[in-house]
């Protein structure tokens, strides 16, 4: 049976089990704007017991805290002000994503979408990894304000009542005029504790994901990403399938290409290869487009992971290079593929010689798809513990692969939750965290003030706009 028909099941249940959650302790519901609060005192004495016995501890923490704070807003900024960037001014990204700016990660929103890039993302998934962000996040709230003898009230979760009462939200509830009496420092380490917590708890989950990886996983080959490739000026293309090419345009090679097979491409005295899909993706190319060598991998159409070559098994580049440096030009070797769905192929290929080097020569190319931006760099940290261009194979099956993407899920929802948290707007965290942090640094509460009803109208303002301009770049 397919795993979404368990998953429905799953919420199905889930939505049944809350329900009837619900109905028993409505006494304790309470409507506060567009959530119904769940009011209950789960988890206070143990709050209280850790927020008053370790002062000391929590004390010190809190610096590093409010640290973590100021530099999870600062890099918040930054990435807004880059997703506004792109928004503006880069529509061929956005029509590409089809996301709009707002929202919200749910299940199944990568499948709905097909954003291949993404794992599936399932609602039992969501279940999970809510639990996981909001319990110590909510907590840590709650062991900060204990900390400086603030009083919690509640604890609960809340849920839009127009929803299937499934998509929860975890509370601890603190007394406001408590809060406000306290220090600044008091205050500002209490709101900054939650994406603290969010940080280090995504720390364990990561060194989690490297244990389990290493046991569930086992190396069985090498991955490319295409066929060795150049990037050649059209003005320098002579000719196409023999005949000379006098319209020097990507659609001037569009006319002379075969609608099926490679195009053989002459360009002073190298041969280059694509199909005609590959030369209709470039055709807003004016100057420069990509073309593959002449390479054996390109003529055979090897694809998948090499495994072994003749005797040879392949787990990892370096084996690949030893394997090959065996051979000369023109030997004929037996080389191992397997496909996504674990299934293997061999095939008989001649080795070419290297257009640079002139040894042996595959043509198989790796390309380096992690970018230099922030996001960019934590999807490279999730996968930092793998070999490189390496295809894995999972050893327990679907579990496997259920198991490592909750994982991985885990991780880049903790980091997100805390880097949007610490956005200065109202709504967050991070809006008061602001706003006391610009009172304390001007000694003004009214420029505090400003600043914050300032920023936080500005970012409905431009939420607005990315709206709109997600919609002209999808559908004008």
């Amino acid at each position: 049976m397919n795993f979404i028909i368990y998953d429905l099941v799953f919420l199905v249940l889930f939505a049944i089990f809350v329900s009837i959650l619900l109905y028993r302790g409505k006494k304790n519901l309470k409507r506060e704007g567009i959530l119904l609060l769940y009011k209950a005192t789960w988890g206070m004495k143990l709050i209280d017991r850790v927020g008053t016995k370790y002062k000391k501890i929590i004390h010190a923490l809190s610096y590093l805290s409010i640290a973590t704070g100021y530099f999870l807003m600062a890099v918040m900024i930054y990435l807004f002000g880059k997703i506004v960037w792109i928004y503006a001014f880069m529509p061929n990204v956005v029509s590409s994503v089809k996301i709009p700016p707002i929202m919200p990660l749910i299940p199944y929103l990568p499948q709905i979408f097909k954003l291949d890039f993404l794992p599936p993302f399932y609602f039992i998934y969501w279940i999970i990894i809510l639990a996981v962000i909001a319990i110590p996040h909510e907590f840590a709230h709650g062991i900060f304000a204990r900390k400086s003898g603030i009083k919690i009230k509640s604890t609960g979760f809340g849920f839009f009542p127009f929803f299937l009462p499934v998509f929860l939200a975890a509370f601890v509830e603190q007394d406001e005029d408590d809060m406000k009496n306290k220090s600044r420092f008091d205050q500002l380490a209490v709101l900054s504790a939650g994406t603290f917590a969010n940080i280090l708890t995504a720390i364990v989950v990561f060194l989690v994901l490297i244990f389990v990886f290493s046991f569930s996983f086992s190396p069985v080959g090498v991955q490319f990403d295409s066929y060795a490739y150049s990037f050649v000026a059209v003005g320098n293309i002579s000719s196409i399938n023999g005949f000379n090419l006098t319209d020097k345009t990507t659609q001037g090679l569009l006319d002379l290409s075969f609608d099926t097979g490679y195009n053989k491409i002459l360009v002073g005295n190298y041969v280059f290869l694509a199909d005609k899909q590959m030369i209709e993706k470039q055709k807003d190319s004016s100057e420069y487009i990509s073309l593959y060598h002449d390479s054996p991998a390109a003529i055979s159409k090897i694809n998948g992971a090499i495994s072994k070559i003749n005797d040879d098994k392949i787990l990892d580049l370096n084996d690949l290079t030893i394997a090959l440096e065996k051979y000369s030009p023109e030997e004929t070797i037996t080389i191992e593929t397997i496909n996504k769905n674990w299934e293997t192929s061999t095939a008989e290929i001649a080795l070419g010689a290297n257009p640079i080097t002139k040894k042996s020569w595959l043509g198989v190319g790796f390309s380096n798809n992690a970018g230099t931006g922030i996001t960019a760099r934590l999807y490279s940290m999730l996968g930092s513990f793998k070999k490189p261009h390496t295809a894995y194979m999972p050893l327990w099956g679907g579990w496997s692969m259920f198991i490592y993407n909750l994982l991985w899920w885990l991780i880049l929802i903790l980091i997100s939750v805390a880097l949007v948290n610490m956005l200065p707007v109202g709504i967050f965290d991070g809006g008061m965290f602001f706003y006391l942090s610009v009172w304390k640094f001007t000694g003004s509460e009214k420029a505090a003030k400003i600043a914050y009803k300032t920023i936080t109208y500005g970012f409905l303002v431009i939420i607005a706009l990315l709206m709109v301009l997600w919609a002209k770049a999808l559908y004008f």
